[in-house]
C-alpha cells in the first residue's frame, strides 16, 4: 500500500482546534480504518511544529526536542494513510518545508497531500489581534492595524501575521514541488450558515466520511466579545510582569477568557474597522483571482473568502463602554474566587489525607513488637557495652539511621 500524507498546515481560526480534538480523541478508530493520528498527546503536534520550525513558545521549544523526527518516524513506518495538523505549520520557510517534506518521505514513494483551511481576512484581522491578546499581549487594536497595513511589514506582529494569513504566499512555500490536485482548499463558510458544514468539508478532504467518530468537542478555541478582549488587555497590562508565562495560561487565557468570559455571548462582536474594509477587500479579490487560476482543489466555494459588509454599529475594544467591561470583571473575579475555593478544598483534602497518614504511621510505631524492640535499645544505650553492640548490630545491617 502507498503511504499517503494528508499535512494540515493551517490557518489560524479556521475550525483547527476542533478538527485536532476529534482527530485527538478518535486515534482507535481512525487505526481501525487504516489512519494514523500520531500523537500521544492533544499538542503533539504543535510540539512537533515547534521542533521543525525551531520556534520560541515561553519555554516550550525545550520540551519540543525531537518531537518533529518522532513524529515523521511514525508516518514513515505506517502503511496506510497519516494525517498531521497543526495551524502554525503555515509559517515555515522554505527550507523547514523541504525539510518536513523530505523526512515525511516525499521523493521516496510517499503522496503527499498539503491542505489549508482559510477563512475571509474580514474576519480573520479582528480574530488575530484577540489572539494575540490572549497570549500576553498588551498592543492596542489601532496599532496592530497599523503595523500590519505596513508595507513593509516590520516587526514581530506583522510579520507573524502575514506568514500565517497571506494564503497565496503559504501556498507558494508548501505547494512549491506538489501538482494542483495535491493542494487543497478548504474554505469556512460565511457567518451565520449551517455550523456542521466545516466539518463536512474537513472530513471529505480527509477521508474521514463514512466513519463512526465522536464529535463532541472537548476542546475549542472560542472567541471574546469586545468589553471581555479589552478586559484581558488590562489584566495583561497591569500582571504581565508578576505572572509567568506558565501560570498565565492556565489562569488567564484557559481559566479567564476560555471557560469564562467566551460564555458572554450577547456582547459587541469584534469586527473589522469601516475604514480598513477597502483595503481588505482589495486583498480578498487579488487572493480569490490567483487562488482560482493555480488550480487547486477547492473543498467549498472560494467565493467564501470574501468577507460580509461593515457593521452597521462598529464597537472600538480601544476605548470599550466601561460598564460592559466592569460587568465582565465581576464575571472574572467570581471565576478566580470559584478558582480559588477549589484549590483551597484540594488543599484540605491533602492536608486530611497526610495527617491520616501521620496517624497510621504513628500507630504502627505503638504496636507491641515497637515497643519492645524500643525499650531493649534504651537499655543497651544505658552502658558501654550496650553501646559497642548497638553499633556492631547497624554495621552488620549496613545502616546508619540510629534506628534499632
Amino acid at each position: 500500500m502507498t503511504r499517503r500524507v494528508l499535512l494540515h498546515v493551517g490557518t489560524p481560526k479556521t475550525g483547527t482546534s476542533y478538527l485536532q480534538d476529534v482527530l485527538f480523541r478518535n486515534r482507535p478508530t481512525l487505526a481501525s480504518a487504516g489512519i494514523l493520528y500520531p500523537a500521544d498527546r492533544f499538542d503533539g503536534h504543535f510540539l512537533a511544529a515547534l521542533d521543525l520550525m525551531r520556534l520560541p513558545w515561553g519555554g516550550l521549544e525545550r520540551e519540543a526536542i525531537g518531537a518533529w523526527d518522532r513524529l515523521a518516524t511514525q508516518v514513515r513506518a505506517h502503511p496506510g494513510t497519516s494525517i498531521i495538523s497543526h495551524e502554525i505549520l503555515a509559517a515555515a520557510s522554505r527550507s523547514q518545508v523541504g525539510q518536513a517534506m523530505e523526512s515525511l518521505g516525499h521523493g521516496s514513494g510517499t503522496e503527499v497531500h498539503v491542505v489549508l483551511s482559510v477563512r475571509d481576512l474580514v474576519r480573520q484581522v479582528p480574530a488575530e489581534w484577540q489572539e494575540n491578546v490572549k497570549h500576553r499581549s498588551t498592543i492596542s487594536y489601532q496599532r496592530f492595524l497599523r503595523q500590519i497595513r505596513d508595507p513593509a511589514r516590520r516587526g514581530r506582529i506583522s510579520s507573524w501575521f502575514w506568514s500565517v494569513q497571506e494564503i497565496p504566499d503559504i501556498l507558494n512555500r508548501w505547494g512549491l514541488d506538489l501538482p494542483p490536485e495535491h493542494v487543497h482548499l478548504v474554505t469556512v463558510p460565511p457567518r451565520g450558515g449551517d455550523r456542521e458544514l466545516l466539518w463536512k468539508r474537513f472530513s471529505h478532504v480527509l477521508g474521514l466520511d463514512g466513519l463512526d467518530l465522536d464529535l463532541e468537542a472537548e476542546r475549542v478555541n472560542p472567541s471574546l466579545g469586545v468589553p471581555e478582549t479589552a478586559l484581558i488587555r488590562r489584566i495583561n497590562r497591569a500582571a504581565n510582569r508578576q505572572v509567568a508565562p506558565v501560570d498565565y495560561r492556565p489562569l488567564v487565557r484557559e481559566l479567564l477568557a476560555h471557560q469564562t468570559l467566551s460564555r458572554r455571548t450577547r456582547s459587541p462582536r469584534l469586527a473589522l474597522p469601516p475604514d480598513v474594509h477597502p483595503w481588505v477587500r482589495d486583498l480578498e479579490d487579488a487572493w480569490v483571482t490567483e487562488i482560482r487560476e493555480r488550480g487547486y482543489d477547492v473543498v467549498g466555494d472560494l467565493e467564501d473568502l470574501r468577507g460580509g459588509p461593515p457593521p452597521r454599529r462598529w464597537a472600538n475594544p480601544d476605548s470599550p463602554v466601561e460598564k460592559q467591561v466592569a460587568r465582565a470583571a465581576v464575571d472574572a473575579v467570581k471565576a478566580l474566587l470559584l478558582e480559588n475555593a477549589r484549590l483551597q478544598q484540594e488543599v484540605r483534602d491533602v492536608r486530611g489525607e497526610l495527617d491520616e497518614a501521620y496517624r497510621a504511621l504513628e500507630r504502627s510505631y505503638l504496636r507491641p513488637t515497637y515497643r519492645a524492640r524500643a525499650k531493649a535499645v534504651r537499655r543497651l544505650q544505658a552502658s558501654a557495652m550496650g553501646r559497642n553492640a548497638l553499633q556492631a548490630y547497624r554495621a552488620a545491617r549496613g545502616r546508619n539511621s540510629r534506628s534499632a
